[in-house]
């Protein structure tokens, strides 16, 4: 081998070796691949999961606008209009313990007032960790009704802790709430219990409730009862109360039912009557009139998520008229 091979050999080898480190100095690393929203269908339509986590997550609300419209004891006339918006978040995954739910409400309200001021409040938060469920929310009293707009069974919105079992038709509860007995700062708060127990065979739905109030040692006892018939749904509902309390304060006794027609698959027309026994009076005791209250709500879908509602109805006790207008955008 002479001189001039072996120089030309190693200028080859050399070449050799800076091409490869050249090309590997242009190499990018290659981007990771993105993680798109993924379609969480383990619990409903409408929820997708959170990004890097198994938590599932749904948005929803509605905007609602709406009048209300009637007429005082000196039979003079008025209306009133405002707006709200819902938002609700719910958060879903599953674990060892059952599914754990995270729920959150909020709405702004837009009253039209002077102060040009509107009210956003929390309307519900709670959580749920298989049948046990905490925070404030709508209890049973609130959330279960007849489906018209003049029944008065029962509302409020409590700081509570329960137990729910839920079965294919059968359901039962028992919650304690936090009976706020002042808005005084520092005075004392009371509890109050609620059991219900709810069973749907068929055709035909029950509800049985009751509470007691310990801060004024009184309870309430409300049934409400439903059977499919025709062409919709007839409801019946009663309650006793031994006084008034936190959990029903209108009346001794109440009865109240409600029809609700299916005419169309968008269009429902919900006739109401409720009677109420020994009002409650000036004094905080059951010792006031009777009188009752009739009226009727009709829905009507204008589009999938767009609906319509006009409500009329007379109360006896004041002898006046009244109702509302409402349109809603459900999301």
């Amino acid at each position: 081998m002479n001189i001039k091979s072996l120089l030309l050999g190693s200028a080859a080898a050399l070449a050799a070796v800076s091409g490869a480190q050249a090309a590997d100095a242009i190499i990018a690393a290659e981007p990771e691949p993105m993680e798109y929203v993924r379609v969480c269908d383990a619990f409903g339509t409408g929820y997708f999961y959170i990004p890097g986590t198994e938590t599932c997550l749904k948005v929803g609300g509605y905007i609602r606008f709406e009048v209300n419209f009637g007429e005082d004891i000196s039979g003079s006339s008025d209306w009133d209009a405002f707006t709200r918006g819902r938002l609700e978040v719910i958060s879903k995954s599953d674990t060892e313990l059952g599914e754990l739910t995270g729920f959150i409400a909020i709405h702004g309200e837009g009253q039209n007032q002077v102060t040009g001021e509107d009210d956003f409040y929390m309307d519900e938060a709670y959580l749920q960790l298989g049948g046990f469920k905490a925070g404030n929310y709508l209890n049973w009293w609130d959330a279960n009704d007849l489906p018209g707009e003049l029944d008065d069974l029962g509302s409020n919105r409590l700081n509570s802790i329960a137990y729910i079992y839920t079965g294919d038709a059968f359901t039962a509860g028992i919650q304690l709430d936090e009976i706020q007995e002042s808005d005084i700062p520092g005075s004392d708060n009371e509890l109050g219990l609620e059991a219900v127990i709810q069973a749907s065979v068929g055709p035909v739905g029950a509800e049985l409730l009751g509470s007691y109030d310990f801060g004024v040692e009184e309870g309430a006892i409300r049934a409400i009862g439903s059977l499919e018939a025709g062409p919709g749904t007839f409801y019946l509902s009663g309650i006793y109360s031994s006084n008034p309390n936190e959990y029903y304060s209108s009346a001794e006794w109440t009865v109240a039912a409600a029809y609700a027609w299916k005419a169309t698959e968008k269009f429902e027309v919900i006739p109401e009557f409720q009677y109420f026994w020994s009002s409650a009076a000036a004094d905080g005791s059951f010792t006031g009139d009777d009188y009752w209250a009739a009226g009727a709500t009709v829905n009507y879908a204008v589009v999938e998520n767009l609906t319509t509602k006009v409500s009329v109805a007379y109360h006896d006790d004041t002898e006046s008229w009244g109702g509302l207008f409402r349109l809603q955008r459900d999301f």
